[in-house]
């Protein structure tokens, strides 16, 4: 029988009963639609609160949804958008970003699955030439595909090379509350004081029951948005209960404390696997991630019992993910397993 939690993904975990609380709580009777209801206003709130009074956010279903929408909002179908060889807009959308703006996305190899400035400096050419799409969005991903977390001072250098050449910054925030809390930052700390433009904050990988936000930190940016929402379907009739999702997150810092716990399971996890001279660790663990190489004879054995995706076929990488609702037994448990399969 197979435990009931994995280490597949942080989507893969339960809602958090403050969440199911909240969305509860604004089940009571009727609501104006579309946000125009004061569970939303509330919401719009505390993003002001948490980012700076002159954000603009928007409520979607989903992180792809808040990706393309956010990404359409900065780009004409001639720009391009460089991206980390790894980033979820590249790999994992279904070309969803490409189609929403008709932009191509610019890919760059990465060490330990962050852009650098040389290297966005390398994929920055053909300006001004008419045969060339024009890049016009960095995007990264903060905490990155493989687990690594951007110091502030590298996401502010590649911000500052963004605006000096007339480009923006975008931040794909599926994991940001692991990183923020992995950095000890506020959100805003984390992400306007750095030079992001628009993010896309999650909250599904952090106890949601399924919500993004779209965070725009120039109000300008964000003039045409509410029609892109609408056209891309990510405007909900009943969006009290998307937004109560937020207002339960905000609540008492509950994001921060999900992020945390699952963090936290994660450096547990990377501690014991490390005795393990069969498990070579691949990537330093800095958010909610664990990236091993393990005996490819392993893995489907492993995987009868524990569910979890395998990251790197040629390489025998293995992606363990752990969430707000990861136990330490849970830990224990999974970690005594994969030792009776991975012997020393």
């Amino acid at each position: 029988m197979r435990p009931s939690r994995s280490f597949a993904s942080d989507n893969n975990a339960g809602v958090h009963p403050g969440v199911l609380k909240f969305i509860a709580a604004v089940n009571q009777g009727h609501a104006v639609g579309y946000g125009d209801d004061a569970y939303t206003d509330r919401a719009v709130r505390q993003f002001k609160r948490h980012f700076g009074k002159d954000i603009e956010v928007f409520f979607v279903f989903n992180g792809t949804g808040a990706n393309a929408l956010g990404l359409r909002a900065l780009t004409n179908s001639y720009h391009a958008i460089i991206c980390a060889q790894a980033a979820h807009i590249y790999v994992d959308e279904c070309g969803a970003p490409e189609k929403f703006t008709g932009c191509k996305l610019l890919p760059v190899r990465t060490e330990n699955g962050k852009l650098t400035v040389e290297a966005v400096r390398a994929a920055y050419h053909g300006i001004g030439d008419q045969h060339h799409v024009q890049p016009r969005v960095i995007s990264i991903t903060q905490a990155s595909e493989v687990g690594t977390v951007y110091r502030p001072e590298e996401i502010r250098s590649l911000a500052q090379f963004a605006h000096q050449h007339g480009m923006f910054l975008h931040a794909d925030g599926a994991r940001i509350a692991n990183a923020a809390a992995s950095l000890k930052q506020n959100l805003r700390a984390a992400t306007s004081d750095l030079g992001i433009d628009v993010l896309s904050f999650g909250a599904t990988k952090n106890g949601g029951l399924g919500a993004d936000a779209v965070v725009f930190f120039d109000a300008r940016l964000a003039a045409d948005f509410r029609f892109y929402r609408k056209q891309g379907m990510q405007l909900a009739s009943k969006m009290r209960f998307l937004s109560a999702q937020f207002a339960a997150l905000f609540e008492g810092d509950l994001w921060l404390r999900n992020a945390q716990h699952a963090n936290r399971m994660a450096r547990l996890l990377e501690g014991k696997l490390r005795r393990n001279p069969n498990i070579k660790i691949v990537y330093p663990v800095e958010a909610n991630g664990v990236f091993a190489q393990i005996p490819a004879s392993a893995i489907a054995k492993l995987q009868k019992r524990y569910f979890f995706y395998l990251w790197d076929d040629e390489q025998s990488v293995v992606r363990w993910m752990c969430s707000w609702d990861t136990s330490e037994q849970d830990v224990e448990q999974f970690v005594n397993f994969v030792n009776q399969i991975v012997r020393a």
